[in-house]
C-alpha cells in the first residue's frame, strides 16, 4: 500500500506560518497552569500566581530581597519567579526536573523579560548536593509532598541556607482521618524514622496515573511521601531553624492538608 502524501501546500507540524506574537509562543507548549500578568495579555492557564498570596507573605516575613540569591525549587511555570525579581533579588536561580514545565518557564521569561532569572533544567537534589552552595533564600513552594525522600531534601536545603520556604500538603490525622476521601491515593502502612533526634511519620502516596496529563506538575517518580505536620516542625527545629512562621493553614484543602512555613535562624 502507498502512504497517502500531503499536498505540497500543507504546512508542515513544526512551522508557525502566522504574523511572530506572544500567542504564538505561549502555544507552542502544551498544558498551561498559570495565567500571565496583565502587561501580557495572552491566554495561557488560568491560575493568576503571579500575585500569589503565598509569595507575597513570604516577601513581607523574609524582609529586603535587594542583594540577596535565592535559589527556587520546582518554580513551575515562572510565575513566582517573576514576583520574586520585582521583589529586588539580585540573582535567581530556579531548577525545575519536568521537561516542558521547563520550557514553559524559558517561554515565560521570554515574554515577561525576566533578567536577573535562570532556569535549569534537571533535578534539584543534585543541584543542592554541590560542595559550597549557599543562598540567601531557598524557596520550595509546591515540593516537598512530591519527594521521595523529603528528610533528605530538607537536609540538603538546611546546608545551603539559613532561610527556607515552604508551601507544601501535610498529614494530620486529625484534619484528615482514615476514612477521609483524600486518603484514597495513599498506599498502606506508615513509615517510621528517627532522623536528627526526631521520630518522623512518613505516609507513601501515588499519582495514580495523573503524570499522563501534559499538565503534570508532580514530582520525579510515582513514590513520594507526605509528613506529619507536627513532624515536619520538629524536622525544621532540629536542622537549625529556631524561628518558624506560619500561614494559609488549609486543613480542608481538597487535596489534603496545607500551611507555609518561613524557617530562619536567627541571624538570618
Amino acid at each position: 500500500m502507498v502512504a497517502s502524501k500531503k499536498s505540497v501546500s500543507s504546512l508542515f507540524e513544526q512551522y508557525v506560518d502566522t504574523m511572530p506574537s506572544p500567542q504564538n509562543a505561549v502555544d507552542s507548549v502544551p498544558g498551561w497552569t498559570c495565567a500571565f500578568p496583565p502587561e501580557m495579555p495572552v491566554k495561557a492557564g488560568p491560575l493568576p500566581l503571579y500575585a500569589d498570596d503565598r509569595i507575597g507573605w513570604m516577601l513581607e516575613q523574609y524582609g529586603t530581597l535587594e542583594g540577596r540569591s535565592v535559589l527556587e525549587l520546582g518554580p513551575l511555570e515562572g510565575s513566582h519567579t517573576y514576583m520574586i525579581e520585582r521583589a529586588g533579588a539580585a540573582r535567581i536561580d530556579a531548577v525545575e526536573a519536568n521537561k516542558l514545565a521547563y520550557l514553559r518557564c524559558l517561554v515565560f521569561k521570554e515574554l515577561v523579560a525576566l533578567q536577573r532569572a535562570r532556569f535549569h533544567l534537571g533535578n534539584f537534589i543534585t543541584w543542592l548536593g554541590q560542595p559550597d552552595l549557599h543562598y540567601d533564600l531557598i524557596v520550595a513552594s509546591g515540593v516537598l509532598y512530591h519527594l521521595r525522600d523529603p528528610l533528605g531534601f530538607l537536609e540538603r536545603a538546611a546546608a545551603a541556607t539559613d532561610a527556607l520556604f515552604l508551601w507544601t500538603h501535610y498529614m494530620s490525622e486529625t484534619a484528615m482521618p482514615p476514612t477521609d476521601i483524600r486518603r484514597g491515593v495513599f498506599r498502606d502502612g506508615v513509615e517510621r524514622r528517627s532522623f536528627h533526634g526526631v521520630n518522623v511519620r512518613l505516609y507513601p502516596r501515588s499519582y495514580h496515573r495523573a503524570e499522563e496529563n501534559a499538565s503534570f506538575c508532580g514530582g520525579l517518580y510515582d513514590d513520594h511521601r507526605w509528613i506529619e505536620r507536627d513532624d515536619l516542625l520538629a524536622v525544621l527545629r532540629a536542622l537549625g531553624f529556631d524561628t518558624l512562621q506560619i500561614a494559609h493553614e488549609q486543613a480542608d484543602h481538597p487535596n489534603g492538608p496545607s500551611f507555609s512555613v518561613l524557617a530562619r535562624r536567627s541571624q538570618a
